[in-house]
């Protein structure tokens, strides 16, 4: 963890990074600087004999799989060990896994806003439409779940919230990101799936507060928030660059934080001639881009 936010203070800051893995600044500073252990230098050079292990095809070798073949090597390293330090280091096989269901109707939902975009993502102005959606990567601890909000008109995530849940308060809380990043949202319509997040009262009155108008497709039609799936595609394709898991929790938070800021400062858009989301507001508007920090 010290060497990953080291790599990366020049881009984020420390205390950013260290902020979303949940970690003190005090400890970071505090691993930094001593020396390391008898089994951190140990675990290096296994390192550097796992990665040698996996090169070409091998790359799809799981821990057992990798134990062989350092072994066949004559690398003396056992099954745990080497289990371990792939795991820290988010090194992991090839699997098949079931997809995770993210949208749950709420069946008990009095009242469900209607469709109000109609399959039409076009946007003449900036907050005129948003989409939402969750999606989620996997960890060998379980699920790290992403609610994002996302700018039709530059494609920009003006809100997000990552969590080990899928309650309510998740998506109440990227909205609530929106509105440090937006300010005023009066009129901008809000359109979702009818997941059991986006028909709570909860996240409802969240929206009729910031006056935001909902909208909401049909149940089980994923056309009907297309550009939300196409972004979920995106960032899961990115960001795992074939993998199945992340290690830990930790890591896959520091993956996404590190890409969302990418995805709005520099990656190119072919549908905004070729320029960032935050490039293309600014030139197009005058609207604020700055975008606030998940809590």
């Amino acid at each position: 963890m010290t060497r990953y936010v080291e790599e990366r203070r020049d881009a984020f800051g420390v205390e950013p990074i260290c902020r979303t893995l949940g970690v003190p600044v005090s400890t970071h500073y505090a691993r930094r600087s001593r020396k390391p252990s008898a089994r951190e230098l140990a675990d290096r050079e296994l390192l550097v004999e796992i990665e040698a292990a996996r090169t070409g095809r091998r790359k799809v070798y799981g821990a057992r799989k990798t134990w062989k073949e350092l072994k066949r090597r004559g690398v003396e390293a056992g099954r745990d060990q080497v289990a371990r330090v792939m795991r820290e280091h988010g090194l992991v096989g090839k699997l098949r896994g079931s997809k995770k269901r993210t949208t749950i109707p709420d069946e008990a939902a009095a009242e469900r806003a209607r469709d109000l975009l109609q399959r039409d993502f076009a946007a003449t102005r900036p907050d005129e439409k948003w989409v939402a959606d969750i999606t989620y990567v996997r960890t060998w601890q379980g699920f790290v779940y992403l609610a994002f909000i996302l700018d039709c008109y530059s494609r920009m995530i003006v809100g997000w919230q990552l969590a080990t849940h899928m309650r309510a308060e998740l998506v109440v809380d990227a909205l609530h990101t929106a509105q440090r990043t937006r300010g005023s949202l009066a009129g901008a319509i809000m359109h979702t799936d009818r997941g059991a997040q986006y028909t709570s009262n909860a996240f409802a009155t969240a929206c009729a507060a910031a006056g935001v108008r909902q909208s909401m497709s049909a149940v089980g039609s994923s056309a009907d928030n297309a550009a939300a799936e196409s972004f979920n595609a995106t960032f899961k394709r990115e960001t795992l660059q074939g993998r199945r898991h992340w290690a830990t929790e930790r890591e896959a938070r520091l993956a996404a934080f590190q890409w969302l800021h990418r995805y709005n400062t520099v990656r190119r858009h072919s549908r905004l001639g070729q320029r960032s989301p935050i490039g293309y507001e600014a030139v197009h508007t005058t609207r604020s881009t700055t975008l606030a920090a998940a809590a």
